[in-house]
């Protein structure tokens, strides 16, 4: 059972326990409550424990059925002993019937039956399945996952050591693995968003086998062998980078955030900025407490208690939880997506301790977004390529529908707010090529008859079918977490919403002044280029220490001829007689 971070010993867990939790030894995955048919077929009731012990062929069919329906998003959870109104539990020769039917109703639909934790209750066994649908060649899982945390906490360690399968030396040789500039390698700094990958086949194992000469990873394969890939996107620790970091954390819209704390230097510097960018997103976070081997064991547990102190705060309101062993794994990540409880992880990148929960945890996480085919296709660009031979080349996230190769797609918005239509060269997923990407999917497009500097980061995609408009100004409630003194109306800061990160002004504001903990209603203006807009977007405003929050509110479209009015007023009237 998962024990409270700080509670004293014997004490249960007020999260969500084995005995509680509704997917983790709790209520039946194939219940009809959402399904348009009878609960019982011949007098047998089909939420029973006992369902799958030696079922007749028309309770088989229903079955398989609902399990495919299960699999739509490619892996599910099953918990074998349970069932309404039973006691939990099932005697040694049911326990095994049930389960050799689990796994013949896993192969009718393609996919692998894996053990992940098994329990002795009153009743007899009961037990945990994860079904995992068979990595198909070009179309597997994708979890993207933020890793954020202070300088020389050990974050980029820790990526070399998941991704290559090679544990540290203690001196930072699993990192080098992972820099792409010369100046990370000589600092051992990581300044850019770095994008690094972990394999999961469908049977839950690591498919990662770097080259034994150079040590390369081979993206290509480790994705053709996948049934499920999490991607790192490491960002940079130190304050001098904190725009490149805050671009990370909502261009690249992660699924979750890990948190990397030193256990020998603690919550320091940015960690508490990290910490605050995830909350204010709405990205669900885990912590792992890093380089427990060389930290005292007195050090290690005052980090562990201003830890449990910090997430239990009003600001957080988080539930922080040790994880010690599988079970605590699968309770976890089974109630992850709540957004309340918070795993910790106590690992060594040295010795290898408890890496192997760490890695189970990942493997049990399950993608946030989701997608509708029948909506019109919309791309957000993160970051663009001039590749020899091949020509422009942009990245980013699908955010809506499915785009497939030689589609025409409307890229926008330039300058004066125009979108113009370009084809679809290529596509390819984590340098793999394939013929369609959906929503929640992060692709590379070569595009034909564009040039690179006509595109920026910000910039979209979407489908013809629609009639996209940009906007120079738009309107937003926003909450000031921290500014030194007042805001009021002409006041500039830098604002990220999605990939778009532009400077914009206050035009007007609900309140006279805002100051800290302040909330209003405010209208903005970008300075230098329309931008593509939906209301209910998620926006960070920040300039040096401000930081600010909001939610979009409302758009005011791009007006033909707006441009020329924008150049005019950037140029401070020069060309104010020529429009008129």
């Amino acid at each position: 059972m998962a024990a409270i971070v700080g509670s004293p010993p014997g004490t249960p867990a007020t999260t969500p326990t084995t005995e509680q939790a509704p997917t983790m030894y709790g209520t039946n995955l194939f219940a009809v409550d959402d399904l348009e048919i009878s609960q019982t077929i011949n007098g047998h009731n089909l939420n029973s424990k006992t369902v799958l012990v030696l079922p007749s062929e028309e309770e088989y069919e229903f079955l398989l059925s609902a399990l495919k329906r299960r699999l739509e998003e490619g892996e599910t959870l099953y918990t074998v002993g349970v069932g309404d109104g039973d006691a939990k539990g099932l005697a040694d020769d049911e326990f095994e019937a049930s389960v050799a039917t689990l796994r013949s109703l896993a192969i009718s639909c393609n996919a692998d039956c894996n053990l992940l934790a098994k329990k002795t209750v009153s009743g007899g066994s009961l037990a945990e399945f994860l079904i995992r649908k068979k990595a198909e060649s070009e179309d597997f899982i994708e979890v993207r996952v933020a890793v954020v945390g202070n300088v020389d906490a050990g974050k980029s360690t820790l990526l070399g050591v998941l991704t290559h399968g090679e544990l540290d030396n203690g001196r930072g040789v699993a990192r080098l693995k992972l820099f792409r500039h010369k100046h990370e390698m000589e600092s051992g700094r990581t300044s850019s968003v770095g994008n690094d990958i972990l394999g999961f086949d469908s049977a839950g194992l690591v498919v990662n086998k770097p080259d034994t000469h150079a040590g390369h990873l081979d993206w290509k394969k480790i994705c053709e062998d996948s049934a499920k890939v999490i991607t790192f996107i490491d960002l940079a620790g130190h304050e001098r980078y904190l725009k490149t970091t805050v671009f990370g954390m909502t261009g690249h819209m992660p699924d979750f955030c890990m948190l990397i704390v030193g256990a020998n230097a603690g919550i320091i510097g940015m960690c508490k900025e990290h910490l605050g960018l995830a909350l204010a997103l709405n990205v669900p976070v885990f912590v792992v407490v890093t380089k427990i081997d060389m930290c005292p064991p007195n050090i290690l547990q005052e980090t562990l208690k201003l830890l449990q102190r910090i997430l239990k705060s009003p600001g957080c309101r988080k539930i922080p939880v040790m994880v010690q062993n599988t079970d605590d794994v699968v309770v976890m990540a089974t109630n992850f997506s709540s957004e309340r409880v918070c795993p910790i992880f106590q690992i060594s990148n040295v010795s290898g301790e408890n890496l192997d929960l760490l890695k189970m945890f990942l493997n049990l996480l399950s993608a946030r977004m989701s997608f509708d085919e029948k909506e019109p296709a919309e791309f957000q660009i993160d970051d663009t390529y001039s590749v020899p031979g091949v020509g422009t080349v942009v990245s980013g996230t699908t955010l809506k529908g499915i785009i497939n190769l030689n589609d025409t797609l409307l890229l926008g918005p330039d300058a004066l707010g125009h979108f113009q239509p370009i084809v679809i060269k290529s596509i390819h997923r984590k340098r793999m090529p394939v013929k369609y990407v959906r929503g929640g999917q992060t692709a590379s497009f070569s595009l034909k008859k564009v040039k690179r500097s006509q595109i920026r980061k910000g910039m979209v995609m979407v489908s013809s079918t629609i009639t996209p408009q940009a906007c120079w100004e738009f309107e937003a409630d926003i909450l000031i977490l921290h500014h030194p003194t007042t805001i009021s109306t002409r006041y500039q800061a830098m604002v990220h919403c999605g990939s778009i990160r532009q400077t914009a002004t206050i035009v007007h504001m609900s309140m006279d002044c805002l100051r800290t903990g302040d909330k209003a209603a405010v209208k903005f203006h970008f300075i230098k280029n329309p931008e593509f807009l939906r209301v209910d977007q998620r926006l960070v405003f920040r300039e040096g220490r401000t930081k600010a929050v909001g939610n979009i509110t409302k758009l005011y479209h791009h007006q033909p001829g707006e441009g020329l009015r924008q150049l005019a007023v950037s140029c401070r009237g020069k060309y104010a007689g020529i429009i008129g």
